[in-house]
This record gives C-alpha cells, structure tokens and sequence, in this order.
C-alpha cells in the first residue's frame, strides 16, 4: 500500500484573529471611498474612455475629477485620494496612461478573498500612500522602509500598544545591520569611539512618516507617542511572516539570494517550482526594492538571467508595470518589456510576440541563443533556429548581422559548431567570420 506523503498542515492564525469574512468587512468599510469613486469611474467614463491625463500614471484628469466630485458629494481633493487608494489596491488598473476596473472591483461584492487581497495590495504600497517628507535623503528612506518590516513583527508579536521610542530603537537597529550588511565603512581618519558621536540622519521623522503611512492604509493606529496594529494589519503581517516561512522551508532556499544568485538558482528549476521561488523570494522583501534588483540582473551580460528576471517580474504583476515601461527604451530590455506589456494588456502569451518589429524579434532570437549557448546542449541551440521569423537561414543571417546584437559572432560560431549539415554550418561560420571583420 502506497503512503501518500506528509503534507504542511495549513498555518493557524493567532488567537483572537477575526474570520476571514469580518476581516473582509473592515477591508470594505477602510475601501469603501476607492470603490465607490471606481464603480463612478466604471459607470460614467465607461470602458474605452480615457480616464486619465496622459502621463504614463493615469492620473484622473480635472475634469474627471470635478465631474465625480459634484456626483458623489466630495471635494477634489477627496476624490483624487481615493483614486489614488483605488490603483493602489487593484480596483483600477492603469495600462499606459489610461485606466480601467480592476477584476478585484468586479468582484468587489461577493469574493472576500479578492478583498482582502487588495487590501493587502495597498499594505504593501504603504509608503506611496502618504508623502515621504521632502528633506529626507532617498537612500535613507529606502533603509527605513526596508527596515519597516521588522518593526511591524515587533508589533505583532506585542500584541498591543508600543511606545514609539522603544521601536525608534528598533528602526535605528535595523537601519544600522542594512548598512552593515552592505558593508559602508567610512574612508579616512575614524573618530575616537570612546567620544559620542551624533547620529547623521536622526531616523524619528522617518519613523512618524511611516507610521503615519500605516496608519493612513488602515495598518494600524498611531498617537499619544505609542503604535499599535489593527486587526487587519496584524493579520496581515502574520500573513507575511508565515510566507517567509514557507518559503525558507523550499528546497532551492534562494530566499536570502540577491536577485541574480536567485535566478541562477531557478535556471534549472521546472516553470512551477520557479514561479514558487519566484513567489517565496518577492515575499521577503518590499515589492519596489525587488523589481529594481531584478531589472539590474536583467541589464547583466547573462542573457539566460534576463529571461527569467522577466518571468518573475510577471509574478510581480500590477505593481511592476511603471517599471517595466520605464525600460522599454532600452534596447537590451525593449522586447522583454514590450512581451511583458503585451502579456499584461490582455493578450494571449502564444500572439504576444506579434507586438516585435522584425528587428526585435530579430535582437531578440539572438539574446535567447546567446542564452542557449551559454547554458543549453546543442541540439537545443540547432532547434532555436526554427524559431526565427525569417522562413530562409540567408534571410535570417543577413538580418542577425544587421541587428547589432553584441553576441552575435558567439552565437552564429556556436551554431555553427553544433549543426550536423556541413553546408550550413559553413554558411554561418562565414557569417559570423563576417560580422567579426567587418566585412560583407
């Protein structure tokens, strides 16, 4: 008799936790404005319309603004906040600098899980949703909402009110191991560390900010110097810690991994079991560090890495999209982008690549054999050549050395090596022979 393998029980939330379905109700009743100023969106602008100034942010236009304003009693001001809050949680999607409803809005009635999920999407974004002070350096900014997280576990594990002095405490703790991690140690002459020497950036007005941030998404509540988290914040920091949780019992165990040592991990990983790690890795850090890293990884020399940091920015989703289309203009990037815009847009995986002009097809087929080379068998590499979109291989060589791609003579020479017809094989190795001199 065959023994079906032992499987994680399903994690229990902390005692005293709501039902999902109340949880749900305080997610509603935190929304209620950005729904109702997206259902007006849905039904006045209709679909087609453009709700937005063009930007590339979809931002709701003046007259927009005013027209939803005088039809559900609010000011300006209030209707852009909450339209502000409804692209943060999912309820509008913006596509270029257009928008419409989000599946979550569809669903917004009868799915408490879609609910709360976006709900959690604006937890997520919570240092969009109020402005960071402006004479704050950026890079210290970053250090306090990547040290955020930490701070949030300190609050849930309390289990009620903290004073904000003890978790200024923790923030400067944190904020010090990330610079230590990162190993910024200071040139030149060093104090005497026997005299006390001031902080260089007093971190208390960046702890206010972003508890004032969380407090704005709902996260918690803030005042009389102490913090203390709601229910649905701290559900969904549980909710996050028990992620990290699982993800450090996978077997890859990329989850501490910078995002190019991760990938390399997933290369040889089947699609799921990537998307897994994927999930686990984006899981442990915030959603903007992470799409930053794995563009970087993308803009290496390892073609093989730009592939994959693409497939997880499509885990990524929504929030990724400003990004991606940030680095559309970049020729190493534009045909992974304009795939991944395509694919999010709606259409279907298999018609995406018609979105390529010939030339990025092109650039694109000889990034992918570049990737092949590298890390693939040859048999692989001689099959990539019936993916091209030239029907003949002189029509493909003449545009391959056109294309400029700063791989191609490794390419047509590892081609070359590989295919079993001696004819051909001569006909790339002279291509590429060509294109490495210049000649024609």
């Amino acid at each position: 008799m065959t023994q079906r393998p032992s499987r994680r029980p399903a994690p229990r939330p902390p005692e005293g936790t709501p039902a999902q379905a109340e949880l749900a109700r305080m997610a509603r009743s935190l929304l209620a404005g950005a729904a109702r100023v997206a259902h007006w969106a849905d039904a006045a602008l209709g679909p087609g319309r453009d709700a937005g100034q063009h930007d590339g942010k979809a931002t709701l236009s003046d007259a927009s603004a005013e027209q939803a304003a005088a039809a559900l009693g609010l000011s300006t001001a209030q209707v852009r906040a909450e339209w502000d809050t409804a692209r943060l949680a999912g309820l509008v999607e913006v596509h270029g600098d257009s928008a419409r409803p989000g599946w979550r809005l569809r669903a917004w009635d009868r799915d408490d899980s879609a609910v709360l999920r976006g709900w959690v999407a604006l937890f997520d974004a919570w240092s969009l949703a109020h402005p960071e002070p402006a004479e704050q350096e950026a890079a210290t900014v970053a250090e306090v909402v990547s040290a955020m997280p930490q701070v949030l576990s300190f609050l849930q594990l309390s289990a009620g009110p903290v004073p904000v002095a003890q978790l200024l405490d923790l923030l400067e703790q944190r904020v010090t191991e990330l610079r230590t991690e990162r190993c910024e140690i200071p040139y030149g002459p060093q104090p005497d560390p026997d005299q006390a020497q001031p902080r260089d950036t007093p971190l208390d007005p960046l702890l206010d900010w972003a508890l004032h941030a969380l407090a704005s998404v709902g996260a918690l509540t803030y005042g009389d110097g102490q913090a203390t988290l709601t229910p649905l914040g701290s559900w969904a920091v549980w909710v996050k810690l028990e992620q990290i949780c699982v993800a450090a019992q996978s077997p890859a165990g990329n989850i501490e991994a910078v995002a190019e040592e991760m990938l390399r991990g997933c290369a040889q990983l089947r699609p799921k079991a990537a998307r897994d790690e994927y999930r686990a890795w984006l899981a442990a850090r915030p959603v903007g560090s992470a799409v930053t890293e794995l563009l970087a990884a993308a803009r290496g020399e390892d073609a093989l890495l730009r592939g994959l940091a693409f497939e997880a920015l499509r885990v990524v989703g929504a929030p990724a999209e400003p990004d991606v289309r940030a680095v559309a203009d970049e020729p190493t990037l534009r045909p992974y982008a304009l795939l991944w815009l395509a694919v999010h847009d709606g259409a279907d995986p298999e018609d995406a690549h018609e979105v390529l002009t010939r030339e990025e097809a092109t650039w694109l087929w000889v990034d992918t054999a570049a990737a092949v080379a590298d890390h693939g068998e040859a048999p692989l590499l001689v099959r990539h050549l019936e993916s091209a979109v030239q029907p003949t291989v002189p029509m493909l060589l003449d545009e391959v050395r056109a294309v400029g791609h700063p791989r191609t003579v490794q390419v047509l020479v590892a081609l070359a090596a590989a295919h079993p017809d001696p004819a051909l094989a001569k006909a790339v190795r002279r291509a590429a022979f060509q294109v490495h001199t210049g000649g024609s």
